[in-house]
């Protein structure tokens, strides 16, 4: 388990840190999107809003990390499938007609 200092962000306050880890959480809940279309949103590494929304949340609340782990759980488990789509659409826009 981290200290409580791994909360702060350089230049930032613990307070505004759980602040961004909470927003991050809602609009994780409320748009049911990826850590990679989150991360974009909120304008942070992947890595980082991938800690933000597991391993600091857990500590933050606990009922809000337990709801979103289920969601990052479905997106783990369907994400072969998006990999196949991602593939097949790159695929199709490389062929040219002949």
């Amino acid at each position: 388990r981290c200290p409580p200092t791994y909360f702060i962000k350089q230049g930032e306050s613990m307070e505004r840190n759980i602040e961004r880890i909470l927003r991050e959480a809602r609009y994780v809940l409320e748009n049911k999107c990826t850590v990679r279309e989150g991360a974009k949103k909120f304008g942070v590494s992947k890595s980082t809003f991938h800690a933000d929304v597991t391993y600091k949340l857990k500590d933050v609340d606990k009922e809000t990390y337990e709801k979103v782990q289920r969601l990052m759980d479905y997106h783990f488990s369907i994400r072969h499938l998006r990999g196949g789509e991602a593939t097949k659409r790159k695929y199709k826009q490389s062929k040219s007609p002949v």
